[in-house]
């Protein structure tokens, strides 16, 4: 078993580098989008659609790339691609060439993403330690929501908001030479050359994902979540422009304070006790995460919200590593990467479904019930499962066979 300086690591080169790309995407692209260009909720939408679906192929390829080779190459080469693709951004004079540019950054930063998530089975076999690392390595990737975005806030004040996108940059670089020094307890499962079909691995690895039960179930309850914040990524610069009134560094520091929050629900996940890892324990997350999204737009007073806004980062903290620890305890090692690199396309899908119907929405009903509205479909959502849950967890010590058995070896599933 390894030290946990590698988690360590993992962990640091996870907070610096995120750091830059939470001031570039809270601060430095909706800045622009919303303030500079003055967007409506529909060109704002398209600017986050560009991220997305660049970011779904992104994921889909990083997948692949990290069971081939490991988590720790596809970090190195991702963050090398990443610095000149985050220094572009400064040439964003329009919001055609914003979304231009947005679109290559998505596909850049998701094997980033892909490669971080993948980490933790590289660095132990051990269950219990499994759930502590992906606590660690989110608690340092939420903290860095609370350095990102205030640097962000101070750049966009007092220097420029092209001046974020440097400071994206130049994090990546110092992650980058974070990560030289880890050594993992394996690598990627050994494929001869001849035999390496890249379309065929990534076809592999979502059948395998959705054909697996338990892995389809997580997947499904992590997308439901993020479709909240797809839905937030078109209408909530405008919630705090039009329904707040307030100036772009406000989004600032409300999201400085949504990462403690953050913090605070990853860092505990590391001191819940086994049973909590469970589909049940998902689904009540789930359905907090839809309260606390109402808690956070319920009203037009700032305090309020902040304080929301608060609750609801703590269940997002809590939700995260719990649902990505139980797609790591359940994916085969050789297929870690692939499973990760679908987590990170469901994700995106969740992100983007919003996207088309946010803005009519929006103008129909106005963009604070339209962002009320999507917490009680969430809530909704995971009490229709239920039911399903609770099977999962009556038989979770039933051996799961793999969907194509001369393909994959099989793999007991434990949780």
């Amino acid at each position: 078993m390894l030290s946990d300086t590698n988690a360590l690591r993992v962990a640091l080169a996870r907070f610096v580098s995120r750091s830059g790309a939470e001031a570039a995407f809270f601060v430095g692209i909706w800045g622009k989008a919303a303030y500079e260009f003055d967007g409506t909720a529909a060109q704002i939408a398209l600017v986050i659609a560009a991220l997305g679906i660049s970011g779904l192929i992104g994921s889909a390829l990083a997948g692949t790339l990290v069971d081939r080779f490991d988590p720790r190459r596809v970090l190195i080469g991702s963050e090398i691609l990443f610095v000149p693709t985050a220094l572009s951004l400064l040439w964003a004079n329009s919001l055609t060439t914003l979304v231009v540019l947005s679109a290559l950054l998505g596909l850049v930063s998701a094997p980033i993403n892909t490669a971080i998530a993948s980490f933790p089975p590289f660095l132990t076999d051990d269950h219990e330690r499994l759930a502590k690392m992906n606590s660690l390595v989110e608690t340092s990737g939420m903290a860095a929501l609370i350095a990102g975005t205030a640097v962000g806030g101070a750049l966009a004040k007092w220097v420029s908001i092209d001046a974020i996108f440097v400071f994206d940059a130049i994090t990546s670089l110092v992650g980058m030479a974070i990560i030289f020094g880890v050594r993992l307890s394996g690598g990627a499962a050994e494929v001869p050359h001849h035999e390496r079909d890249s379309w065929g691995e990534l076809k592999e690895g979502i059948a395998y994902s959705f054909a697996h039960h338990r892995l389809r179930f997580y997947l499904l309850a992590g997308a439901s979540v993020w479709t909240m914040f797809g839905l937030f990524s078109a209408l909530e610069p405008l919630f705090f422009r039009d329904v707040l009134g307030e100036p772009p560094e406000t989004i600032g520091f409300v999201n400085t304070v949504f990462g403690i929050g953050l913090v605070g629900g990853t860092w505990l996940v590391a001191r819940l006790p086994a049973a909590s890892r469970s589909a049940r324990f998902v689904l009540l997350l789930v359905a907090s995460n839809g309260l606390g999204a109402i808690l956070y737009v319920g009203t037009d007073r700032l305090p309020i919200v902040i304080a929301g806004g608060f609750v609801w980062a703590v269940l997002i903290g809590l939700f995260v590593p719990t649902v990505r620890t139980m797609l790591h305890v359940n994916s085969p090692k050789e297929m870690v990467g692939r499973v990760m690199g679908v987590s990170l396309m469901m994700g995106e899908v969740g992100k983007l479904g919003p996207l088309i119907a946010a803005p009519a929405l929006a103008a129909v009903f106005g963009v604070q019930p339209t962002l009320a509205g999507g917490g009680i479909v969430l809530g909704v959502v995971a009490l229709a499962f239920w039911r399903v849950g609770a099977e999962l967890d009556r038989t979770r010590t039933v051996p799961v066979p793999p969907p194509d058995t001369t393909v994959i070896a099989p793999h007991v599933s434990e949780l």
